[in-house]
């Protein structure tokens, strides 16, 4: 019997070597092997919990912070990044602080506050506007003694987290069972998983895992991996994913990129409930589009092949929306989704 590792660290030895899932009925219905990579389980409850590690380890080893008495994290984010670094400032005695647009769910704000954090809920605008989150939790850092903007949509330390750990997991956990990594796909927020994985498996592969990035309507990196240009169309119920621009993470790992898939949110919406009734899985939007990406990609592969995607997060935090049927309604996505799965949507 395998036991976890013992934590003598405390929250932070806890970050990372999470399961890597097979998805039985995905997988024998499209005759290739899906695996995800269960971000669930991190301690803070997402994939998150990994670049926000090493951000703020990051800022501790090159001196932007002083550990040795208390320092504040200061941060934009739509919601699991502040969540992982509200968590590790917490542990390590910390302060915290974030923007995030209003937009987000009223759990998430929540759950930052229950863990202490300051929350900055503000209104939407583009990142050339001094308005901005980001750019309101990079002049506030400025404004404080020892304190750190984390800036986790440029900042190497979130893509080489997964470099440094989310790739070699994978890697080892397919090899352990005498499986080859075939391709590999997620979505991309702040590009930092992508870009991560996708350096460590094309090396580790001698270029033979083939990498795609995944896109939701009203994101840009679709369109410019295909045509270079940046046109996005329509909007979607996925959250903390899809970009107006090509962060620096995502920058590091393009010329990796072998192709790109557009999924639509009435194929991620049907997938989210797929999941939960055939797999077990209650997960969130993202998770849903990463898997449906996954499976896109696993027919344009040999029988058998294997290809692995991301389980960011559960859907804890999304449930009052996506399974409330006068939601499902308002978004047009109720009446896409087979009837046998309308059970779900059980909240008026």
């Amino acid at each position: 019997m395998k036991f976890p590792i013992l934590a003598n660290k405390g929250f932070v030895e806890a970050v990372g070597n999470t399961p890597l899932i097979k998805l039985n009925r995905v997988s024998k219905e499209i005759g290739r092997n899906v695996y995800g990579k269960a971000e669930f389980q991190n301690p803070g409850g997402s994939v998150k919990d990994r670049a926000a590690l090493y951000l703020i380890e990051q800022a501790e080893k090159s001196g932007q912070i002083d550990p040795t008495r208390t320092a504040t994290i200061v941060e934009g984010s739509a919601g699991n990044t502040a969540i992982g670094l509200a968590h590790i400032a917490r542990s390590k005695g910390y302060k915290s602080i974030f923007y995030m647009p209003n937009t987000q769910s009223a759990a998430k704000v929540n759950l930052l506050k229950y863990l202490g954090a300051e929350v900055y809920p503000v209104p939407v605008c583009p990142l050339s506007d001094p308005l901005n989150f980001n750019n309101r939790a990079r002049d506030h850092a400025q404004r404080l003694d020892n304190a750190v903007w984390t800036d986790q949509f440029d900042n190497p330390a979130n893509w080489q987290s997964h470099y440094a750990t989310t790739g070699p997991e994978i890697l080892q956990q397919l090899q352990s069972g005498g499986l080859s990594c075939d391709a590999f796909t997620c979505s991309t927020g702040t590009g930092g998983t992508f870009t991560g994985v996708a350096k460590y498996l094309k090396e580790a592969t001698d270029n033979k895992a083939k990498m795609v990035v995944a896109d939701p309507p009203g994101s840009v990196i679709y369109s410019y991996v295909k045509t270079g240009e940046m046109n996005r169309e329509g909007s979607s119920f996925t959250e903390g994913i899809g970009q107006g621009r090509i962060t620096q993470n995502l920058r590091q790992s393009l010329d990796l990129v072998d192709d790109a898939v557009s999924i639509p949110d009435e194929e991620s919406i049907v997938m989210l409930f797929r999941l939960l009734d055939e797999e077990g899985l209650f997960i969130g939007g993202t998770t849903a589009l990463n898997v449906v990406a996954a499976c896109k990609v696993a027919k344009t592969l040999p029988e058998n092949s294997n290809v692995v995607t991301i389980l960011c997060d559960s859907g804890h935090k999304y449930a009052d929306r996506v399974f409330s049927k006068k939601w499902l309604q308002d978004k047009k996505l109720y009446d896409c989704i087979p009837e046998a799965l309308k059970k779900y949507a059980i909240l008026e």
